[in-house]
């Protein structure tokens, strides 16, 4: 889940963003490291989270107990209204697209055809968890092998090829903020890898596979990453590179000659479904668990009773993402609000330091649990009440890791913010539009 969920359609569309910012060969697959290195800062850190609390609903959970029931509410907030349900439509949209190219759609018939993905992915969540992952493992074995495929043909047949790694025409260097753009982009093209917390209660012994999961995935993504643009770079010039939105096919056409076209078309659709499949898979366990935990209506906790799966929580994540598609209103949400879920990833990893000095202070594994007012579980500094177990797995490289990775995610924030003020006022706004809902259902709920 977590490959089949990170690899979409970019790493075989468009590397260009990364590759105009740094025109430099050795820099380029510098930032895929590089980004790989920082995403697995944020696993491990999430790891530890996930062999703590084994509550379904992942990084709300860590939120929620860490801080507040009032984070972990923003997070589920901003999930629903525009994040998850934001990248749905967009990948969604992405594979119709995609799709079109063997087959005459439109615009409305690109968004019946995104509509219709969400809607049979959906339907194949419902009738159980395991036909959901059967079918996310089916499609990452495919992804992963064509990868691999593509990797081999492009240093067997790439070697016939008279120049290899052809440097930019145009001279010119490598500066920090270029590398530091760069990096974002890379970060962006690892987004996802925390979606396979959200099911713990579905994962078989989820303290210790969740964590196993978080590393070994995002370390495959990683060496895929890299060993990808590797061939992009042998195969084609770095100017190409650079200028190309197909960049897949265009290494296709010159290993194998013309159909680059179909070649990457179908490989979009194939890895864009697989990815999509998974997303869907993640988000309503954690509406469910904010039902459970009285922050949302209660018929979202129900558990279909022969399919054992959250069939409203799935149908109302159908409906509104379908609904940002059928709209076209997903794209100016999704812009302007992506990048707060870095400061979520932030304050994620903020929060394990959080808990283990609360344990220090109290004596104890993890913080204890008790009720505020309204009857919702919230952090106890002090040592009474029930006490979490002690994790299986702990962060490597801690602290400096996780101060490393809250670094990280800061500088991605603050650069947003300075780039696109207005943007990032308004989506800043949207997420925070929250709190007064949150206040408003705390008070309404019996004490």
């Amino acid at each position: 889940m977590v490959v089949g969920t990170i690899i979409g359609a970019a790493i075989f569309a468009q590397p260009s963003e990364i590759t105009g910012s740094v025109p430099s060969i050795p820099g380029i697959l510098l930032v895929w490291l590089a980004s790989g290195i920082l995403t697995l800062f944020g696993a491990l850190a999430c790891a530890e989270l996930a062999s703590i609390f084994t509550r379904t609903g992942g990084v709300y959970i860590y939120l929620k107990e860490a801080y507040s029931p009032a984070v972990g509410f923003l997070w589920g907030w901003a999930m629903f209204w525009t994040m998850h349900s934001g990248i749905i439509a967009a990948i969604a949209v992405v594979f119709a697209r995609y799709a079109g190219y063997f087959l005459p759609l439109g615009d409305a018939g690109t968004r019946a055809v995104a509509i219709l993905a969400i809607l049979v992915l959906s339907a194949i969540n419902l009738l159980g968890v395991k036909h959901g992952s059967a079918l996310q493992t089916w499609f990452t074995i495919g992804k992963l092998a064509a990868i691999v495929l593509i990797v081999a043909a492009g240093w067997l047949l790439g070697s016939r090829l008279p120049e290899h790694f052809v440097p930019s025409a145009s001279a010119a260097e490598v500066t920090p903020g270029g590398f530091f753009s760069a990096l974002i982009a890379g970060l962006f093209a690892f987004g996802g890898w925390h979606m396979v917390t959200y099911n713990a209660e579905e994962t078989i012994e989820p303290r210790r596979t969740i964590p196993r999961a978080l590393l070994a995935g995002v370390l495959i993504v990683t060496v895929c990453y890299v060993a990808l643009n590797a061939v992009y770079l042998y195969v084609l010039p770095l100017d190409t590179v650079a200028r190309s939105t197909r960049v897949a096919a265009d290494a296709a056409d010159v290993l194998l000659g013309s159909g680059g076209g179909g070649f990457m078309s179908a490989l979009v659709v194939f890895s864009t479904f697989g990815a999509l499949a998974g997303i869907i898979l993640a988000g309503p366990r954690v509406y469910y668990a904010m039902a459970q935990d009285g922050l949302l209506f209660s018929a979202f906790a129900r558990v279909h009773p022969r399919y054992r799966t959250p069939h409203l929580a799935i149908a109302l994540q159908a409906v509104w993402s379908s609904l940002l598609v059928a709209t076209g209103t997903y794209r100016a949400l999704f812009t302007r609000v992506v990048f707060t879920e870095w400061i979520f990833f932030g304050l994620m990893a903020a929060g394990l330091i959080l808990l283990r000095r609360r344990a220090l202070e109290c004596g104890s594994s993890a913080p204890a649990l008790s009720f505020d007012g309204n009857d919702v579980a919230v952090p106890d500094r002090s040592t009474a009440g029930a006490q979490i177990p002690q994790p299986d797995y702990r962060s490597w490289g801690y602290p400096y890791v996780p101060l490393i990775f809250i670094i990280s995610c800061a500088a991605i924030v603050a650069s947003h913010i300075f780039a696109q003020p207005l943007d990032a006022a308004i989506g800043l706004a949207l997420v925070l539009a929250g709190l007064p809902v949150y206040y408003l259902w705390a008070r309404r709920t019996p004490s």
